[in-house]
């Protein structure tokens, strides 16, 4: 039996959270991390866009299924430099710094926080992604 052949796609540019404190991690990812409400059908539900991306927050009512779990997101930077200027930025606004910026073994830099949900958030440059030259 033959397969079809692999349709193409964009890449992974769309991550849903269930999320609480929804007020203030909707408050994080767009007036901290610069992404605008796309859309907002209630209260408890808000799709956001950074104009590449799509990230949809989710009150948290309950526990969601026991089997998900998420490691950390990530937020792609474009020069290598801008990663100690997030980890400023960050700073100034009062974030949780997970991990400061650090190079890794790949080439790539970056940096952990948290959102005010406890959600891990990596700030990166990673070549083979990012606008920026790649490292030597």
């Amino acid at each position: 039996m033959t397969l079809p052949p692999r349709p193409a796609h964009a890449g992974l540019r769309h991550v849903a959270l269930y999320i609480e404190p929804f007020e203030a991690c909707l408050h994080f990812y767009c007036k901290v991390l610069g992404f605008a409400v796309e859309w907002q059908p209630d209260e408890d539900n808000a799709f956001l866009c950074s104009g590449i991306d799509n990230l949809a927050l989710h009150r948290r009512s309950g526990a969601p299924g026991e089997a998900q779990r998420l490691d950390h997101i990530g937020l792609i930077v474009d020069d290598e430099g801008d990663v100690e200027r997030w980890h400023a930025y960050l700073l100034a606004h009062g974030v949780t710094i997970a991990q400061g910026p650090k190079k890794h073994r790949d080439g790539a830099r970056s940096l952990y926080c948290y959102d005010p949900a406890g959600t891990l958030v990596q700030l990166i440059y990673h070549p083979p992604v990012s606008k920026g030259p790649a490292l030597p």
